[in-house]
């Protein structure tokens, strides 16, 4: 199934949250043209590089035509002004006001075609007093508070192990298109404004629940839950352990499980919220359990009594599961010169099917002539761009 098949996504982003989001669509079936500047994409220059081509590019851009035309040369915005009305879909990541003063902002975009969504994917959004701060992911971890709730007990602030605030901004950004575009036929177009700030602070219910009804400040708590209990990370005698809890049945389950089945009616343990505030004793309870046990008998045992549970897994070993080979996570897409590209592509599933889209990442430029003689243009045309350094081609593609 290709829902998004005979929508066409012109695509302006670059790095990480715009080429994400546009990735989903293009994997949804959505034609999406990559416009690159003539050095290319930013994340084409970033390692990790197999054979020359980068794997963060590759991964981010599976399915994607691109297309290299100068948006600083007048006759290039033109074309970009051309391919827009031609399309559905517009998503761009400049910084706030760069697309304006380039005479592509959506007010000159949507000017051509009403019925146009124009995406701005950005750090702060589209207006307001930090929309001018440049943003990366970090930053933007910080200045949400996922930093400030992220990381050990009585320990510092620590961002996430992977970039989550492009991330949630792509799939919000996603999000938004489907919707402007379910929307389209009764309201027109839209201009829909993604900020990286507002996603990860949308993205915090634990911290709001506590922020705003608990009344209590926010802490880092490591590897357990705030709010319930036990319910995080346990030694175990090889290693740790995932242990989660919730409700008072399962936990009576774990005491019995445990030996120690006289725990479920103690007064310190008799709700989520008291386990919680004796969490250091109750861990010494379940330690002086698990770590008598490898891991591997815990996760069996803690299974078999219905208790939900983990072994904290690397990448590698979670592909290697047989789930992970199951529901296919890892697919091969032919790639212009690695012969194949390992993606993750998009997880959801319609009918059973899981959408992905039929090639890896294009070479750049690699599709600068068809795409252009697709608009209208004719050989000579095209000849005479390229020889003018408007556009550039590349024959790999």
């Amino acid at each position: 199934m290709k829902p998004l098949s005979g929508i066409r996504i012109l695509d302006l982003t670059r790095v990480l949250a715009g080429p994400f989001c546009t990735a989903i669509l293009a994997d949804l079936g959505a034609e999406v043209i990559k416009l690159e500047p003539p050095q290319g994409d930013d994340y084409r220059h970033v390692g990790p590089f197999l054979s020359g081509e980068s794997a963060l590019f590759a991964l981010n851009n599976r399915g994607k035509q691109s297309v290299v035309v100068d948006l600083k040369a007048e006759e290039g915005r033109a074309l970009a002004l051309k391919l827009a009305a031609k399309s559905d879909v517009v998503v761009e990541n400049f910084r706030p006001g760069v697309a304006d003063r380039l005479g592509i902002g959506a007010a000159a975009l949507r000017a051509a075609n009403p019925a146009l969504i124009v995406a701005s994917i950005s750090g702060f959004g589209q207006q307001g007093p930090a929309a001018d701060l440049p943003a990366y992911d970090v930053v933007v971890q910080a200045m949400s508070g996922w930093m400030d709730a992220t990381g050990e007990e009585g320990g510092t602030p620590m961002r996430t192990g992977e970039a989550i605030g492009d991330v949630a901004a792509g799939l919000y950004a996603v999000i938004g298109i489907l919707a402007a575009l379910l929307g389209r036929s009764a309201h027109g177009g839209a201009h829909v404004d993604i900020a990286m700030m507002d996603c990860l602070v949308a993205m915090l219910p634990t911290s709001h629940a506590l922020q705003h009804y608990a009344g209590q400040p926010v802490t880092r708590t490591g590897n357990r839950h705030p709010l319930s209990t036990p319910f995080g990370a346990f030694r175990s005698a090889d290693g740790q352990i995932i242990i989660a809890v919730l409700g008072h049945r399962q936990f009576a389950g774990l005491c019995a499980l445990m030996g120690q089945p006289g725990l479920a009616a103690d007064p310190r343990f008799a709700s989520d919220e008291a386990r919680t505030a004796h969490e250091p004793v109750l861990r010494a309870l379940i330690e002086g359990w698990t770590t008598t046990l490898t891991t591997e008998a815990l996760i069996a045992s803690l299974r078999a009594a219905g208790i939900p549970t983990a072994p904290i897994q690397t990448l590698a070993q979670a592909l290697q599961s047989p789930h992970a080979q199951a529901r296919g996570l890892v697919a091969d897409l032919p790639h212009h010169r690695l012969g194949h590209s390992p993606v993750a592509g998009q997880p959801i599933r319609f009918d059973g099917q899981k959408p992905l889209s039929a090639t890896g990442a294009p070479a750049l430029g690699g599709d600068t002539r068809p795409v252009l003689t697709a608009l209208g243009l004719t050989p000579d045309q095209i000849a005479g761009l390229i020889a003018a350094g408007i556009v550039q081609e590349n024959d790999l593609g």
